[in-house]
């Protein structure tokens, strides 16, 4: 079974939080690719889930796999100076 966050993202400035995780998808040497409304960010292990970021819900599968479960927590929080953002995860992690 895999280690899962759960996240509800609303954006006021879709356009500027798109450009943030851009900045640090390019930063990490992460890649990323943008599609309508969404930007999907790739860590370079396999194992771990893309993470999809876009207005509404989504979850991401990490399997606690590190540091990736926690720069998908940073990217998520990091979207609060954009919007809004709730997350929780498998083991009630919630803020």
């Amino acid at each position: 079974m895999g280690h899962t966050l759960y996240y509800h993202i609303r954006l006021k400035e879709p356009e500027k939080a798109a450009r943030f995780i851009e900045r640090v998808c390019k930063g990490l040497r992460w890649d990323f690719d943008t599609r309508e409304g969404e930007i999907i960010v790739f860590p370079p292990e396999e194992k771990v889930e893309p993470l999809v970021i876009k207005d509404g819900k989504g979850f991401a599968k990490t399997y606690k796999e590190e540091p990736y479960t926690t720069i998908y927590l940073l990217l998520l929080f990091s979207l609060s100076a954009f919007g809004s953002v709730d997350i929780s995860d498998d083991e009630d992690f919630v803020l």
